[in-house]
């Protein structure tokens, strides 16, 4: 049997001078060196397994299109969140289909005016020539001069500037008749002639083929002669 004797300065065997404390062997590396290779060569094992396996490096993040967690719906996720989804409005209760055809409507306006002294008077009648009913109508009337302040209008008749006058004319059913307005107002200043235009603001969404009969300019001399429209 061999026996293998350690002497007091660390080395096998009673042979050979002793070393100084703190010497290591030739040839030897020093313990953080050798740290330091292992590292090395585990990372280099570690990248060599993801190349082969495909893997990218890195932790595992959320996935596509996932929102960040415990967040609102439809908050900004990065780059890849394609944002709030935004769904269209119901329609409301009686509403009609985009792209439906409008119902069709002739309102027309017929009468006369007369203009003297620095008053202008006007007779006019709406009616409704079909073939679907309006809901109401709104014309208006422009005169080339400006009202008095103060004018008195019918009741169906709102001023909306110093020469601008609109009058609602109410339901009419196909194939009938509307209101009939009756005005007489003073205009400012003495003029010996004046113009007055006569057209529709508002029909009540149906579509008109026939404006002609709805739309008029009149020039009127101040003798008090009516003038048909």
């Amino acid at each position: 049997m061999v026996v293998r004797v350690m002497n007091r300065f660390g080395r096998a065997g009673g042979a050979g001078a002793p070393r100084r404390a703190g010497a290591r062997p030739a040839g030897a590396r020093p313990a953080r060196a050798r740290g330091t290779l292992a590292t090395v060569g585990v990372a280099v094992l570690v990248a060599a397994t993801l190349i082969a396996t495909g893997t990218p490096s890195g932790a595992a993040g959320p996935e596509r299109g996932a929102g960040p967690a415990g967040g609102a719906a439809g908050s900004d996720g990065g780059a890849d969140d394609p944002g709030p989804v935004v769904r269209p409005a119901p329609p409301l209760a009686g509403d009609t289909a985009a792209g439906s055809a409008a119902a069709e409507a002739d309102v027309s306006y017929h009468g006369h005016v007369s203009f003297w002294n620095g008053h202008v008077g006007i007779w006019l009648t709406t009616a409704n020539h079909g073939p679907a009913p309006v809901s109401g109508a709104t014309l208006r009337l422009r005169f080339s001069v400006p009202l008095a302040s103060g004018a008195t209008l019918p009741p169906s008749c709102l001023r909306t500037g110093p020469a601008e006058v609109h009058c609602g004319t109410g339901s009419m059913r196909a194939a009938g008749t509307g209101v009939q307005l009756a005005m007489d107002v003073a205009t400012v200043g003495t003029r010996a002639e004046m113009g007055l235009d006569i057209d529709t603001v508002w029909n009540g969404g149906a579509s008109d083929r026939n404006p002609a009969n709805n739309t008029h300019r009149v020039l009127t001399l101040a003798t008090g002669d009516p003038y048909t429209f």
